[in-house]
């Protein structure tokens, strides 16, 4: 089973023909009328606001912009399996009114508090319910040709698939087609595959639908890896940094307390150091030192045991009662602020692994290495749809999670791993 949530209405693989409400000029349009329009009329009618008042002209305007960028945002966040049409919504639009907000306050700008509440209200409910209908009403059909790695496609919600036995098979009622490209197709299959392109029937090679529906990257050999692909974007790796810092910076300041707070229950907790302090693999491949809350009882040091020690398995018995809450709650995370600020660590990336498990798992799982390509996080992809693992076939897909996340490296989807995290927060999914 895919732990990642896949539904196909928030991956980049669309309806062929989707239902009206579910485009995103249609819902924006409605969400303008609904959060900024009839909220104006309101306050003119009910409350005597007069058309030429600042503020309203001023909330109007604003609000209007913002459900523009929050339905942007949403449309690309979207596009990544185990997006929720909730979590989405609720995300990008309180982003979107926030930096609005923030905008009239610190330029000082008149505006109407009530109206610009009422529309953010307004917005949340509408994309809600729009999303609702659209997850109910709307099924993903494709056809599959009957050649190469096609046997065992995973099931998931929504996704019907149709097995195509002949080139004169009717493709009535499909969204998509999808064929194993990496093989030599009969000759009938190439023309037809050329006339569903002309048809504007969407084309996918089997191993990208895959990638887009599970939201993870197989290497199987090298000679079709396309390392290439996995390259992140520079200029997005420049900008990230930056933003990394500063966040890390504002976090640092703001927490202090919280963060001597926590140190000193840790203290009282266990005998013990508050800080936990151990060797990690990094960007580039370089080793550096992680810090962490010390959640686990110190344990005698025995050489022959470290890759166990090293590996934290369930329900393990070494986990301090207040290590216990901290893990799930991922506040033992906070001090890698530190690493953050020190360039070894993005808020956001693949998770560093301890260099006795990194070594072990190179020697165990080809292209391993290739994750330190980026800066490790704090949070990740595999880490929200995965959660925490310790077998080496689990390492192997959280890989496979690991290169989903470089091949789509965008700040859409570390915007999707933000909320996923949040939840994880709430949840304590993948805590150990």
């Amino acid at each position: 089973m895919w732990s990642c949530r896949v539904d196909f209405l928030l991956t980049g693989v669309q309806p062929l023909r989707p239902i009206f409400w579910a485009r995103i000029r249609f819902q924006a349009t409605i969400g303008i009328v609904l959060a900024a329009v009839l909220p104006a009329i309101g306050g003119i009618l009910f409350y005597g606001i007069g058309t030429a008042d600042i503020g309203l002209r001023n909330t109007l305007i604003g609000t209007s912009i913002a459900i523009v960028i929050g339905a942007w945002l949403t449309r690309n966040v979207a596009t990544y399996p185990g997006s929720e049409a909730l979590a989405s919504a609720l995300s990008s639009f309180s982003l979107a009114f926030g930096v609005l907000l923030i905008a009239f306050v610190l330029g000082r700008i008149s505006y109407n508090r009530t109206t610009l509440l009422l529309g953010y209200s307004l917005t949340l409910g509408w994309f809600f319910l729009v999303g609702a209908l659209v997850q109910r009403r709307q099924q993903l059909h494709i056809g599959i040709l009957p050649f190469g790695d096609m046997g065992q496609l995973p099931k998931f919600p929504h996704v019907t698939w149709r097995v195509l036995e002949s080139p004169e098979a009717s493709t009535a009622g499909l969204d998509a087609i999808a064929a194993d490209l990496r093989i030599d197709l009969p000759s009938e299959w190439d023309r037809k595959l050329a006339d569903y392109a002309l048809a504007n029937m969407p084309v996918y090679h089997v191993k990208h639908l895959m990638e887009s529906l599970t939201g993870m990257v197989e290497l199987e050999h090298l000679s079709e890896n396309s390392f290439g692909s996995l390259t992140p974007r520079h200029d997005y790796m420049i900008l990230k940094r930056s933003i990394d810092w500063l966040v890390a910076l504002a976090m640092g300041v703001l927490l202090f307390p919280f963060l001597l707070l926590v140190g000193l229950l840790v203290r009282l907790d266990s005998p013990g150091p508050a800080l936990f302090r151990q060797e990690r693999i990094g960007y580039q491949g370089r080793p550096f030192t992680v810090y962490k809350f010390r959640t686990m009882k110190i344990s005698a040091s025995n050489p022959s045991a470290v890759r166990d020690l090293a590996i934290t398995r369930d329900r393990d018995n070494r986990i301090t009662p207040i290590g216990r809450f901290l893990r799930k709650s991922r506040i033992d995370e906070l001090p890698q602020i530190l690493n953050v600020l020190k360039g070894e660590m993005s808020w956001i990336g693949p998770r560093p692994e301890a260099s006795v498990l990194s070594q072990w798992y190179e020697a165990e799982i080809p292209f391993y290495r290739y994750r330190h390509v980026i800066r490790p996080g704090i949070a990740g992809w595999a880490q929200v749809c995965q959660g925490h693992v310790a077998d080496v076939d689990d390492v192997r897909s959280k890989l496979h999670y690991d290169f989903y996340y470089i091949k789509q490296y965008s700040p859409w989807i570390d915007l999707l791993i933000v909320v996923r995290t949040i939840r994880t927060i709430i949840t304590g999914f993948g805590a150990r």
